[in-house]
């Protein structure tokens, strides 16, 4: 089946077919709950970003369909994820731990194998600069689950996942990553690669943001999380995933475009 082919059959009803039932989430929303409209259009725009992301591959140069194909894959998942975490939300009013890290220990490290995926198009790309990228993700989400869903400290949790942060944050800058984008990248390509690891600094900031006001800020007197801190949380925790899987796949479609065009 050709690429063509297959597009063609990834309609958006197919899509929307393979998500969970939202009859529940649509009957009980109310109109003040801010948490749940975030939880509902979200899930719409990375559906939404999914068909487009898909459909763009047929107008890109063959180097740059894998790169698009695997941002259709991060919004893809994140909007399956999104659909659950809603239902949760609007069932129990709590924070859906469980599915958001589920999502990002299959979303993160994709969106780190974009910017290798980038620059083995412009060049021969070592192995390391995935490994590294992986592993940085890894270190930067497990601890972080484990210290929300109360297997460790919470602040523990919270410094681990900042050093493996930092250790991307390194390798996109200044390591093997950065240098090689500096040398061989095209304009379009670098403006597109600085762009993107603007968004892993500034976008990937409103993480620990959310995380702060869910566990060190909006507590009762007795140290527990309130209804406020889940609120919060969930609301830049949606803002974030708008940021860092929307927009940074936007910012691999332009580059991928502008290459394909020259």
């Amino acid at each position: 089946m050709t690429l063509t082919k297959l597009l063609k059959g990834l309609t958006p009803i197919g899509l929307i077919a393979a998500l969970p039932s939202s009859a529940f989430a649509a009957a009980n929303l109310q109109s003040d709950d801010f948490v749940g409209i975030s939880f509902w259009l979200i899930s719409m725009a990375l559906m939404a970003a999914t068909v487009f992301f898909l459909w763009e591959t047929q107008s890109v140069d063959g180097k740059w369909k894998t790169s698009l194909v695997v941002s259709a894959l991060v919004t893809f998942i994140a909007a399956v994820h999104y659909f659950y975490m809603r239902d949760v939300w609007i069932t129990t009013g709590e924070t859906p731990t469980v599915y958001r890290y589920i999502d990002w220990l299959l979303t993160v490290p994709l969106l780190m194998i974009e910017f290798f995926l980038i620059l083995r198009a412009i060049g021969n790309a070592s192995g390391g600069i995935f490994w590294r990228l992986l592993i940085g993700t890894l270190v930067m989400l497990i601890p972080g689950y484990l210290a929300e869903a109360g297997y460790i400290n919470t602040t523990l949790g919270f410094v681990i996942g900042m050093l493996g942060w930092f250790y991307i944050l390194y390798e996109i800058f200044a390591g093997e990553a950065g240098q090689m984008a500096a040398k061989e990248a095209s304009q379009a390509v670098q403006s597109s690669y600085n762009s993107m690891r603007w968004i892993v600094t500034i976008g990937w900031a409103i993480y620990p943001l959310g995380y702060a006001l869910g566990y060190f800020v909006y507590i009762d007197a007795d140290g527990n999380t309130t209804q406020a801190a889940s609120e919060a949380l969930n609301i830049v925790y949606n803002l974030a995933d708008v940021v860092n899987k929307i927009a940074f796949g936007l910012l691999i479609w332009y580059a991928a475009t502008s290459e394909s065009k020259n």
